[in-house]
């Protein structure tokens, strides 16, 4: 089970004061010390928190695999292309929102807009590992795979917001991570995991990638980026090996 950790807060704190700290490249360095197995970065389209030289510096700093969350916005792509992380995860922006509040829109009246496809298409002839942040729906998973990507990620945030009564959501999560490996799809999992809930998420065969950001940034406030890592590392690991 690989564990990527998303610095995107430490960006934040950072961007408060529009400072030189906390550096979301020293982060990444404490979090792979630490035992994480990537760092994840998402550079939006308003740049509210990692900008443009921080995924540069990591594209060189970073020892073990570096995933850059973008949605299609062309001069992202540009730069993604450019780099070449070793895997790139689209996810939907709106600019209202918090955080990422839900995964792509594959099918129906949001299935993909055609430039969904080509930036798939220009990242993954650029060598990089493609994935879609998705919800854990079938049609959505279908869809994913006629897409051609390697991976999806199953966003588990309706699972961590019914933490803990969230029985029917981890079985939701289940059948999709089953379904997707089945359609031949590499599966990853994320959103408001914490070292409470992860357990029933990391403990789901299929699923072989966890970004979490989050609680481990919060966390690192309080007891160290080492520390916080390192909790969370043990927590899935537990789980993988129940």
């Amino acid at each position: 089970m690989r564990l990527y950790v998303n610095v995107d807060h430490v960006a934040t704190v950072r961007q408060a004061r529009r400072a030189a700290e906390p550096d979301p490249v020293d982060a990444a360095a404490r979090c792979e010390a630490a035992g994480a197995d990537g760092v994840t970065v998402h550079l939006r389209e308003d740049r509210r928190h990692i900008q443009d030289d921080d995924v540069r510096r990591l594209a060189r700093s970073v020892r073990t695999r570096l995933n850059l969350e973008l949605a299609t916005a062309p001069d992202i792509l540009t730069l993604a292309e450019a780099l070449r992380p070793h895997q790139a995860t689209f996810v939907p922006e709106r600019r209202e929102e918090v955080t990422t509040e839900g995964g792509l829109q594959l099918t129906g009246a949001g299935r993909p807009e055609p430039r969904l496809a080509d930036a798939v298409r220009r990242l993954a002839d650029a060598g990089v590992r493609v994935s879609l942040f998705v919800d854990p729906d079938l049609p959505t998973l279908d869809a994913a795979a006629r897409l051609g990507v390697v991976a999806v990620e199953l966003h588990t945030g309706a699972y961590a917001n019914a933490w803990p009564m969230a029985d029917h959501e981890a079985q939701r999560l289940a059948a999709a991570a089953a379904h997707a490996r089945a359609a031949g799809l590499a599966v990853h999992a994320g959103h408001g995991l914490t070292v409470p809930n992860v357990g029933p998420v990391a403990a789901i065969p299929e699923v072989e990638e966890l970004n979490i950001g989050h609680h481990i940034v919060s966390r690192a406030i309080m007891v160290g980026m080492h520390q916080a890592v390192a909790e969370m590392r043990s927590a899935v690991d537990a789980a993988r090996v129940d």
